[in-house]
């Protein structure tokens, strides 16, 4: 007989009910690691101006910019302007769920 390697079988545990198309809108806006390292550079410094997020990485302002629009359509990330510049801060309420979501399953 072959031993199995899933010995453990499934999981007693009640499965949580999870929003799966949000999840995987979260997953799809972390799944380039520029977003991952522009979001762990907002959860390190709490808020930043789009310009210094345009120095945290080796790219140019623009592609950034498509970035920071992933990050803000998945509810990651969420800014406000000011007069001539825009504030970037993690939407922390987002980020525990989505955290939350992620042990559901």
């Amino acid at each position: 007989m072959t031993k199995s390697c899933c010995a453990s079988g499934p999981s007693n545990e009640p499965s949580v009910e999870i929003d799966i198309d949000d999840l995987a809108r979260m997953c799809k806006a972390l799944s380039h690691p520029a977003r991952v390292q522009l979001l762990r550079h907002l959860i390190d410094y709490g808020e930043c101006y789009f310009g210094s997020l345009a120095d945290v990485l080796p790219l140019a302002p623009s592609t950034i910019s498509q970035h920071v629009t992933i990050l803000k359509e998945a509810g990651l990330i969420e800014g406000s302007s000011d007069v001539q510049r825009v504030c970037y801060c993690v939407n922390q309420d987002r980020l525990r769920q989505f955290k939350s979501m992620v042990d559901a399953i």
